[in-house]
């Protein structure tokens, strides 16, 4: 396995399971690179964008590969949510989830696939159980994680070993991504639920796996998650 972590660019790297990962690549001797629309806490490199803007989400990561001398991963781990049913969410809230989460996702891979090829370097893409099964009340979430499982498949195959692709497909864990959110939209009280930091180190093992040796996929959840399988 690789010991060298190098240069890691995170989106959502300022909270969330973002934050755990920055957190775990600079424990491990790593450079985080945080990409997001707020600064991480930690004092990490960081540089503010909105990923529902992909044309600016590029401009970051080119910038950020251009400061670093480089980068060796890519982990995209920011994501938002709009919950209800179709009619009762803003379009305009609908709309986003599918901008940050799908094509934002794409924008940053697709900006830093120069800097991972000349590494030989890994991206790390964030799915979720529900990429994988349907709900109701989550048809943004689910359009778009679902488009995240496509992407992830189909970049890995173009990709092929010019440049490691792992997709990661979390359940719930104890984030403030259920913040705000009406009751019924909550997890269940008691409901098991992860701690990123466990999911972070799973990250970790995907980027170090050696050139040539693929962890495709990874399905990371409590052990009663209520959405997997």
């Amino acid at each position: 396995m690789k010991d060298a972590l190098g240069t890691v660019l995170i989106t959502g790297g300022a909270s969330g399971l973002g934050a755990a990962v920055a957190d775990a690549v600079a424990a491990e001797g790593g450079t985080p690179v945080v990409l997001d629309r707020r600064s991480p806490a930690n004092g990490y490199e960081f540089r503010e964008v909105d990923l529902a803007r992909p044309r600016a989400a590029e401009r970051a990561v080119r910038a950020a590969a251009s400061a670093n001398g480089g980068l060796d991963a890519v982990v995209t781990a920011a994501g938002i949510d709009a919950c209800g049913e179709i009619l009762d969410v803003d379009p305009e809230d609908w709309d986003r989830v599918i901008a940050v989460n799908l094509i934002g996702t794409a924008a940053v891979v697709r900006a830093a696939l120069p800097a991972l090829e000349r590494s030989g370097g890994r991206v790390v893409t964030v799915a979720s159980t529900l990429g994988l099964r349907a709900l109701p009340a989550a048809t943004a979430y689910c359009a778009s994680k679902f488009g995240i499982v496509g992407f992830s498949r189909a970049l890995a195959a173009e990709l092929g070993d010019r440049v490691g692709v792992t997709m990661l497909v979390p359940g719930g864990m104890r984030t403030g991504f259920f913040d705000g959110r009406p009751e019924q939209f909550k997890p269940a009280p008691g409901q098991p639920m992860n701690d990123p930091a466990d999911v972070a180190r799973a990250v970790l093992f995907a980027l170090r796996q050696p050139a040539g040796c693929e962890l495709r996929e990874l399905v990371m959840t409590p052990a009663v998650e209520p959405s997997w399988p």
